[in-house]
């Protein structure tokens, strides 16, 4: 797997379905930080909270490594929902019966760039 340049955040075992995070993820790809920042607190749905968490630590990471930078020369490089691993709960039913219940995880990698460099 080749590694992205650039500034990369990762929060990983996040309690949220891939499935549902990842439309959320594909508003702001590729879009300016403030921007993007903008999209994710607007919206209602709980991978909102939990991407923006996460571009905001590479946000973060970029501006402590790079003190010449400002959060507008900043944009969203990439954004990836990795599936994680799966905690099974037993679902109780009718007549004694037990289903199981799939509790889905994500990892969530966001890689951060300056604006500049992207022109290169």
């Amino acid at each position: 797997m080749e590694e992205k340049k650039g500034y990369v955040a990762r929060s990983k075992f996040i309690i949220a379905s891939p499935f549902k995070v990842r439309p959320v993820a594909d508003l702001v790809r590729r879009k300016a930080y403030p921007d993007a920042m903008a999209i994710l607190e607007n919206m209602p749905h709980k991978g909102a909270s939990l991407i923006g968490k996460t571009v905001k630590s590479a946000a973060s990471n970029a501006l402590d490594l790079n003190k010449k930078l400002d959060e507008d020369m900043l944009y969203v490089k990439d954004i990836r929902i990795d599936e994680g691993p799966r905690m099974k709960r037993v679902w109780f039913r009718a007549r004694g019966r037990a289903d199981m219940l799939l509790k889905r995880m994500c990892h969530i990698t966001v890689v951060i760039d300056e604006i500049a460099k992207a022109g290169e």
